[in-house]
């Protein structure tokens, strides 16, 4: 359960602000049909932290504990400055029209979108971090990714303009920090 948590946790503060966000406000003024947004949202993170969490685990049993601990460890902290630096929307990320529809947009955008992303990120060190607890890691960082960007879908700019940005990057970093000294200590 632990894991699940803090995996949940972890990545709903890391989405606040992130260019996957962006995405999701972008795809809900572009299209207006919330439910099919959500699901592709919902379909996409599932696919792409379930794959990320096995490159998690495959590191956990190819580098050995004392060698992850370290690397995680360095991870959690570069993370941690990472979450002080702002996400963009890039044109390359933005959709266009599609032949796939509404669903099929957002699978494909929001897949392309969070490669290489802090929460992918985040969701590999963290199913590195809890080995044994791959699938809790994954539906913590999916259920993460959903309060991050469910309520943008549904709520848009307005939600967006009262959460204090810099304040979530804050409390995300400050956590990612935390991790990483954790790691490194092995408390």
């Amino acid at each position: 359960m632990e894991a699940f948590l803090v995996a949940t946790g972890v990545v709903a503060l890391a989405e606040m602000g992130d260019k996957t966000q962006l995405l999701a406000l972008l795809l809900a003024a572009r299209f207006r049909k919330p439910w099919p947004i959500v699901l592709g949202i919902f379909a996409a993170t599932v696919i792409n932290h379930a794959l990320a969490g096995a490159v998690g685990n495959y590191l956990t049993r190819w580098l050995g504990p004392e060698v992850l601990r370290w690397i995680l460890g360095g991870s959690f902290i570069a993370m941690a400055v990472w979450m002080l630096i702002p996400d963009k929307l890039d044109d390359d990320d933005a959709p266009g029209t599609s032949k796939f529809g509404v669903f099929g947009t957002t699978v494909i955008a929001f897949f392309l979108a969070e490669m290489g992303d802090k929460t992918q990120i985040a969701t590999v060190m963290l199913a590195a971090r809890f080995t044994h607890d791959y699938l809790w890691v994954v539906m913590g960082t999916t259920l993460g990714m959903m309060l991050a960007n469910a309520p943008v879908v549904w709520l848009g700019e307005k939600i967006v303009r009262r959460v204090p940005i810099k304040l979530v990057h804050g409390i995300s970093a400050a956590i990612f920090l935390v991790l990483g000294i954790v790691m490194i200590v092995g408390w």
